[in-house]
């Protein structure tokens, strides 16, 4: 190899290297200012905060609640996609994945329409469920918004579980069910917690689909995301400051969680 070709190389490496620092670095500084522009009184005070600590629980109820239902929904979808093959399967899965490609607004404002219809938002009213500018619509428009990520999750990590360990589960006399809970699911333990962290962290996070879906309403459904969004209106910055370092600490656990539970899948 002559001279001219290491010193491409060189430059290649340099090149990539730099701009991976240089955008690593931007994003260190906006996520520093978050933390050290307010003072530790003010996010003490913020966090004690009726508005605060409203919107904080009202997160977690939802986000828990949300996870519990995409998780649900989400393991036979991504076991569906890995392993079954029937009509229809490419636009089934592109359907699903709509909603990652879709800015939270649209989808919220599907879910309006949807939900806020004679049909089935009528049908939905005479059974006492009504998810229009409701608690309710929070879980709703949290469940949407993070059960394409789960699915996509699960479906890469079932598509990594080779088959001829179903197989031979099967031939030794498992039904598929069976061999679906004893053998599908012990190995796909870690995609299943990197799949619930990142919903919890999608769900307690989202905010377009929420405000369309549930409404903005102080301290009715106002969700960290809200909080965030009505205290820059209203100009208390402190407040909004405080709600956006708990999404990110939320966050930053959550994608900690997901690297660490990648490596071994």
């Amino acid at each position: 190899m002559g001279v001219s070709a290491l010193r491409k190389i060189g430059l290649f490496q340099i090149t990539f290297l730099f701009l991976t620092v240089f955008i690593t670095l931007v994003l260190l500084l906006a996520i520093a200012s978050l933390i050290t522009v307010p003072s530790w009184e003010d996010i003490r005070q913020n966090i004690w905060n009726p508005e605060m600590r409203f919107s904080l629980r009202l997160s977690l109820i939802t986000g828990f609640i949300s996870t519990v239902m995409v998780m649900i929904f989400a393991l036979p979808i991504g076991y569906t996609l890995s392993r079954f093959n029937f009509w229809g399967k490419g636009l089934v899965k592109t359907i699903i994945d709509l909603p990652v490609a879709f800015p939270e607004l649209v989808l919220g404002l599907c879910l309006l329409l949807v939900f806020g219809s004679d049909v089935l938002g009528g049908a939905l009213k005479a059974v006492g469920l009504n998810f229009v500018f409701t608690k309710k619509g929070i879980v709703v428009a949290q469940f949407f918004t993070a059960l394409p990520y789960a699915g996509r999750i699960l479906k890469s990590t079932f598509d990594y579980i080779n088959p001829r360990m179903e197989f031979v589960s099967r031939s030794l006399g498992y039904s598929m069910f069976e061999t679906f809970l004893h053998i599908s699911l012990p190995l796909a333990k870690n995609g299943i917690l990197a799949a619930t962290v990142i919903s919890f962290a999608r769900c307690i996070g989202t905010f377009g689909t929420v405000l369309i879906l549930a409404g903005g309403s102080y301290m009715h459904t106002e969700v960290l995301p809200i909080t965030l969004y009505l205290n820059i209106s209203y100009g208390n910055m402190g407040m909004a400051l405080t709600s956006g370092i708990v999404l990110m600490v939320v966050s930053f656990v959550a994608i900690f969680v997901f690297e660490r539970t990648e490596v071994s899948l």
